[in-house]
């Protein structure tokens, strides 16, 4: 909401959140390594790879913002859903239960919907462009979180920390924004430009946008992922989604179709039904 409220391109709005975030989370990150020592490379090659993808997630996400509007937009960031628990499951060796199979192909189903390419799209957007910028975006957040999720495991190992083993929570944020920054700003200057200055009342909306979903958010949820399977830590992400077309709906007066209503129902339902436990 705050992204479509600054009224700036892609590139400004993800190198700039990211950037306005640094003035907090490094004084912070200073002091943290001061207390536990230096995070491991290991660790912290993670973390920067995992930023790196994080600046490519928001560059596209801010543009399918520009084509679809917040509340769908968001909404199509949960391809995620999917990619995330594949790339554990890939990689790791992790198992999944029986009921993601299941469901993914309706969550797929719902994402379609919710954007567009299949039925009627909301006035005034661009389905194609949107669908495709938002299923990147998906993909790159869920290379992030796979990272984060690596890191997190590594980072309760005795070897971080002097002498509790208490793992590093902000310098990975830390780390992760800091690469975000140089490619978001990378790809953002070679696409659709980063404007440093956007005046105001752009600077009002972007600083309280770096403060709660780049520090505040991510110092929740990165020691939290790791602590959760991986179907379960990506689908409690959906609270976002499902916020943000409450809130584009209220505050932004978009007007999603019926179509598009169908399918954010169809996403929410499948991420319920997969995360059920039994009685």
């Amino acid at each position: 909401m705050f992204i479509k409220l600054s009224a700036v391109n892609a590139g400004t709005a993800a190198f700039l959140r990211c950037a306005l975030a640094m003035a907090v989370l490094a004084p912070l990150a200073f002091a943290e390594c001061r207390r536990l020592g230096a995070r491991p490379w290991r660790l912290l090659r993670l973390d920067l790879a995992a930023g790196a993808l994080l600046g490519v997630d928001y560059v596209c996400w801010v543009h399918s913002i520009h084509d679809l509007g917040a509340s769908i937009a968001t909404v199509l960031l949960n391809v995620q859903l999917i990619v995330f628990p594949l790339l554990a499951r890939v990689l790791t060796g992790i198992r999944l239960e029986r009921r993601f199979w299941l469901t993914a192909p309706v969550m797929l189903a719902g994402v379609a919907l919710a954007g567009g390419t299949l039925g009627s799209p909301e006035p005034g957007s661009d389905p194609l462009s949107g669908v495709l910028f938002g299923s990147a975006a998906g993909v790159a957040f869920a290379g992030y979180l796979f990272l984060i999720r690596l890191g997190g495991d590594g980072g309760r190992s005795r070897s971080e920390g002097r002498a509790s083993g208490e793992p590093h929570t902000v310098t990975p944020v830390a780390a992760a924004t800091l690469s975000a920054a140089a490619s978001s700003g990378l790809l953002g200057a070679a696409w659709t430009g980063v404007d440093l200055d956007p005046g105001w009342p752009a600077w009002g909306w972007l600083i309280p946008m770096a403060l709660l979903g780049q520090v505040l958010a991510w110092l929740l949820i990165n020691p939290a992922l790791p602590r959760l399977a991986p179907s379960r830590g990506a689908a409690l992400l959906l609270l976002q989604p499902v916020l943000a077309v409450a809130f584009g709906v209220c505050f932004l007066a978009e007007r999603p179709t019926l179509t598009q209503y169908a399918g954010c129902a169809l996403v929410v339902f499948a991420v319920w039904r997969s995360n059920r436990t039994g009685h």
